[in-house]
This record gives C-alpha cells, sequence and structure tokens, in this order.
C-alpha cells in the first residue's frame, strides 16, 4: 500500500452527493493553484461501464475485482475531467470513453458496485497514487475525506438541496428534471446506508451548501478555506 508519507503536502479532499458541484469545484480549485485534480468516483464509473461492456455480472463481487485488477482499462489526469480508456477488442488501440461513463445510468451502476467492500479495496491504490509524485492534488468523491484520504490537512464537503443537483445534472445532460431527481434520490440513499464506506461528512471537513450560490461563490469560498489551512493566510 503506498505510504501516506509520499503524499503530496498540499492535499485537499472534496466529498458530498451527486450534482452538487464536486467536480466544478475542484476543478477550478486546481487551475487557480496550479493542482492535480481527480475524481474517485471516475474510477468506479469507469468500472461499472466496463462491466457492461465485457458482460460481467454486477452482482458478482469476484468478477468484478478481478476486472478492477486487469489491464483493460486505465484512469487518467486530466485538467478538465478524469479520463478514462478502454482497450478495444482483440485490438492494441485504446477507445477514449470518458463522456459514456458520466451518464446517469453508468452513475446508477457505479452506486451499486461501491457496495462491494472487495471492489473499494481493488481501486483503493489506484486512487491513493494520485497523490504521489504531484505539487499538489484535489480529489473529489464521496469518501476521500473519510477513506482515501483521511489524513489530508483541507477536507470540504459540498452539498445542495436535491431539486438544486436535479436541475443542475438535468442541464448539463440535456434530460428530463424529475427523472434525473429521481435517480439521484435513489444513489444518494444506496451512497449514505452502504456498509461499506458511506457517504458521510469527514470529521473536521468544513461543509459548504451551494444550493444558492454560484460557483464563483463557491470557489470563494473554499479558496478562503485553503488559504487560511495549508498558507496560514
Amino acid at each position: 500500500m503506498t505510504d501516506p508519507k509520499t503524499f503530496t503536502p498540499n492535499l485537499v479532499t472534496v466529498d458530498g452527493p451527486a450534482a452538487s458541484g464536486k467536480s466544478s469545484l475542484s476543478r477550478t480549485l486546481a487551475k487557480s493553484f496550479g493542482w492535480k485534480w481527480v475524481s474517485t468516483g471516475a474510477f468506479y464509473r469507469a468500472l461499472a461501464y466496463v462491466a457492461r461492456q465485457r458482460g460481467v455480472d454486477l452482482g458478482d463481487e469476484e468478477g468484478l475485482v478481478r476486472l478492477a485488477e486487469s489491464s483493460c482499462w486505465r484512469v487518467e489526469l486530466d485538467e478538465e475531467r478524469t479520463r478514462v480508456y478502454l482497450q478495444r477488442s482483440n485490438q492494441a488501440s485504446e477507445q477514449d470513453v470518458t463522456d459514456r461513463i458520466y451518464q446517469e445510468s453508468v452513475g446508477s451502476d457505479a452506486s451499486r458496485i461501491s457496495q462491494f467492500q472487495g471492489v473499494r479495496r481493488s481501486l483503493l491504490e489506484a486512487q491513493r497514487q494520485c497523490a504521489v509524485g504531484v505539487q499538489g492534488l484535489v480529489a473529489e468523491g464521496r469518501d476521500c475525506g473519510t477513506v482515501i484520504f483521511p489524513q489530508a490537512p483541507v477536507k470540504i464537503y459540498l452539498t445542495a438541496a436535491s431539486d438544486s443537483r436535479a436541475q443542475r445534472r438535468a442541464q448539463e445532460q440535456d434530460q428530463d428534471w424529475a427523472e434525473i431527481q429521481r435517480a439521484q434520490i435513489q444513489r444518494d440513499r444506496q451512497d449514505s446506508t452502504r456498509k461499506a464506506a458511506p457517504l458521510q461528512i469527514p470529521e473536521g471537513a468544513e461543509v459548504i451548501d451551494s444550493s444558492n450560490m454560484s460557483l464563483e461563490q463557491v470557489v470563494q469560498e473554499a479558496e478562503k478555506i485553503l488559504r487560511k489551512k495549508l498558507l496560514g493566510l
């Protein structure tokens, strides 16, 4: 396992429910400070998508673990998105499936497979490696501040009202608002009640409710927290 001593000292976690604005905030913070950023949820989305493509039952924990540890897919950090590449069947080339893994249906599948402790263990090391050899890292997801990087000096929990989150995701994906909200309510229930690393506010985290805030306002609030805790300003 990765030694936490090798992690960058400039480590920030941003946790929260679906469509609360975690990716937008994390990406903007990373750009502002010149750091890397990663969506740890992309690992679960990628695995769920690949499982569907390769015919692996989403209820087969052992099969999912084998797939998680295979070389047929990989995650790459990018300034705009956490990208996922899938090895084409019987070919040496890779396919960028990033756009596909961010569909709402894949998010529901990702929430489902994240219930398995074996799946979480199999992805943990790769997620932690993102904090090694970089000047700084902003990591966003559901359990960044509780499980992946519990020692992070800065932890933010970003939340928002259910209807606000549904509206944001519906606009992003040009889908029905009511349908999106139903799916998110189900995911929230799954994520917060699962036995393995449930969604919760990390100890020592600063909570920001973005329901009635613009992205600029959320970023300003988060930057104040970073400057105070990391830079002493």
